[in-house]
């Protein structure tokens, strides 16, 4: 990838990556399980382990998470895929549940050896038992603060609007996000299904993000093709696209994104059971990687998608050859495109480099 080439030359880096390519035997003697992983895009709602599952409501069995909780390999599209989440959201109702839910995804970043992971939610959805939506944030960023503390790993909490949501509720998420601003609360999200909804209810709540230093990731690219992409890009103005792996239709949006240091969130597994791809094979992540856009790899829900980022590497390592060379390069890239400040992420960067030698 040209341009993280040029990053990579100024950050001294360079070198480190080449030697990959005729040295790849040493990075394959560690397993990808071992290696430093980045997550930026991971939500909270869609990665809840059967053990806090069954801890928060003892009822339910294996069978009944296997059904309720996790997503046929094949879904009809993005919104029956996301129906899976409602039996989370009702277990993420009281200040102690969403701790729990939270703490729960540490301990998962932990095995999967994630060293920074930013976790998104939708904040509105969790009032049912009278909990304010204040009251939420401020549950799920002291339970960060909590499992920063326990496991040592960085994280960030992006708050969702959603795509149904009216006009009012996307500037109250908003508002929470800029409130939260310097806490654990990183940055501010549009989720949901993109095929079903237009986007003029929220380009206010994105003016207010934009006006205020609120860091914006949008959902695009994903239920709908690249006009998708551009229209988001048009009227949210982020840095960052969750998915936006349609984009590989445009060669014009493709070289927009790069010109634009435009990050995609790229979450393979997701996008075969949300039926834009019939396989692993024809997903464009490794044809995206090659056109030098900034792109990293995700998992999107870890419960939904019964996946980890191990899995996930795993997948494209034996679909597409990747070997550490690859992977590094995504994590570096990831990392640039963090919500976090500098000193964070040069931490990071000293890390990964160190990880994949």
């Amino acid at each position: 990838m040209q341009n993280l080439h040029i990053k990579l030359i100024k950050a001294g880096l360079f070198t480190l990556l080449a030697g990959f390519a005729v040295n790849v035997s040493n990075a394959q003697n560690r397993t990808i399980a071992a290696w430093p992983k980045v997550e930026l895009h991971l939500h909270l709602d869609c990665s809840l382990s059967y053990k806090v599952v069954h801890e928060i409501d003892s009822s339910i069995s294996p069978e009944k998470y296997q059904h309720d909780f996790i997503a046929p390999g094949r879904c009809t599209d993005l919104a029956d895929y996301i129906t899976r989440a409602v039996q989370a959201i009702a277990l993420m109702q009281t200040k102690e549940q969403l701790r729990l839910v939270t703490l729960d995804l540490f301990d998962q970043l932990q095995k999967d050896h994630v060293i920074y992971a930013e976790m998104r939610f939708a904040p509105l959805q969790h009032l049912q038992k009278g909990l304010t939506p204040t009251e939420v944030v401020e549950a799920v960023n002291a339970a960060v603060a909590e499992g920063s503390r326990k496991t040592g790993i960085r994280a960030g909490v992006i708050l969702c609007t959603l795509r149904h949501y009216s006009e009012e509720q996307s500037m109250e998420t908003v508002k929470l996000a800029q409130q939260f601003r310097n806490t654990h609360i990183v940055g501010f999200d549009i989720a949901a299904d993109e095929a079903g909804f237009p986007v003029k209810n929220h380009i206010k709540a994105f003016q207010y993000a934009n006006a205020h230093q609120v860091p914006c990731t949008a959902h695009a690219g994903e239920a709908k093709g690249p006009q998708s992409v551009w229209e988001t890009l048009e009227n949210f103005h982020p840095s960052r696209i969750g998915h936006g792996v349609r984009s590989i239709e445009d060669s014009s949006l493709i070289q927009f994104l790069k010109k634009n240091h435009i990050h995609l969130e790229i979450c393979p597994t997701s996008n075969t059971q949300t039926n834009i791809y019939s396989s692993i094979a024809e997903h464009p992540a490794d044809r995206l990687y090659h056109t030098g856009v900034s792109m990293s790899i995700n998992t999107d829900g870890r419960t939904i998608s019964n996946t980890s980022l191990q899995h996930e590497y795993s997948v494209m390592e034996k679909t597409f050859h990747w070997t550490g060379q690859q992977f590094l390069a995504c994590n570096l890239e990831a990392v640039d495109h963090a919500f976090t400040d500098e000193k964070t992420k040069k931490k990071l960067r000293d890390m990964l480099v160190k990880g994949y030698r």
